[in-house]
């Protein structure tokens, strides 16, 4: 097998781990190819190209990461990672700790832990390494992984979302609830809100948003049930689609440009947070993307001209 099949054949890998890392589909994708031309350029073959490109993507992304989070600090409104459609590594294996690991509120946690526990706990958690890989990958010896695993381990599963496993249930649920949405039925959309239910955008100050996140079955279902019949009435559609492997949209203006993405987290058979991502250069990578304001002032003359 050439250098070029070997490493096609990882890339889903690659990506997967550099995307859980960074939260970022651009900087995921920029960290595998900056690991392609490391390893095209090296002279030598590894014995493990599975492991080699592991420990080099992961390097490359805990680079990233610490100049990344720098940038953070300095965001507009709350920060989400960028919606990721479709994962492309699979391993049946490891296919509940995958999903996991995917969704916004997973990787939200995750930006609790240190780059370096970052990289250990999803190295080892989620997709299965050995210590000695996992030690590689870092530049730590095993027993400095043991301890930054078992730190990582106690954030985590402090705040570690408890999804609804039955994924038809929660399919079933966002079809009632997009339903409820299109409908602007707010007796329809509180009966699947979680009392303690919050509704969060990130708008990074470049598209209209939510001054702060609103709380509470009723002010959510309100909020939401007078936007979204006005957003449909200048032609706005909605996709469902699943978002970070849990039930969500896409929201798309009349020219099929991305408005938004909505990731719904459900859990115990309710909707616990309804996540919104609006920042168009988290959005870049799903296709053309809307001019949010241009849409809002669109909404703001329908009001004027006549009521729902």
């Amino acid at each position: 097998m050439s250098k070029v099949e070997e490493f096609e054949e990882l890339r889903p890998l690659l990506f997967s781990i550099a995307y859980r890392i960074l939260g970022s589909v651009s900087e995921a994708e920029d960290a595998v190819q900056e690991s392609w031309l490391r390893y095209d350029g090296s002279d030598t073959r590894p014995t493990s190209t599975k492991a080699f490109l592991s420990a080099t993507v992961t390097r490359i992304s805990i680079d990233v990461l610490r100049s990344a989070r720098v940038r953070r600090e300095e965001y507009v409104g709350p920060w989400f990672p960028e919606p990721l459609l479709n994962d492309p590594y699979e391993d049946p294996a490891r296919s509940a700790e995958l999903a996991d690991s995917v969704s916004m509120a997973a990787l939200l946690l995750l930006e609790r832990l240190s780059p370096l526990e970052r990289a250990v706990f999803l190295l080892r958690e989620v997709f299965g390494f050995a210590f000695e890989d996992v030690a590689e990958a870092v530049g730590r010896s095993e027993a400095a992984c043991r301890q930054l695993l078992v730190r990582a381990r106690r954030h985590m599963e402090a705040g570690r979302p408890r999804f609804a496993p039955d994924r038809k249930e929660r399919q079933e649920l966002a079809t009632r609830f997009f339903d409820a949405l299109k409908d602007g039925d707010v007796e329809g959309l509180q009966s699947l809100l979680a009392a303690d239910v919050q509704l969060v955008g990130d708008g990074g100050g470049k598209t209209p948003q939510l001054a702060r996140a609103v709380a509470g079955a009723q002010n959510v279902a309100r909020l939401l049930a007078s936007v979204f019949p006005w957003l449909l009435r200048i032609d706005v559609s909605l996709t469902p689609a699943e978002v970070n492997g849990q039930p969500g949209a896409v929201f798309r203006d009349r020219d099929g440009r991305i408005l938004h993405t909505m990731a719904l987290d459900v859990v115990d058979g309710q909707i616990q947070a309804i996540r919104s991502v609006s920042n168009p250069d988290k959005l870049g990578h799903l296709g053309p993307v809307a001019d949010a304001w241009a849409v809002t002032d669109e909404v703001k003359q329908a009001r004027r001209r006549r009521t729902p």
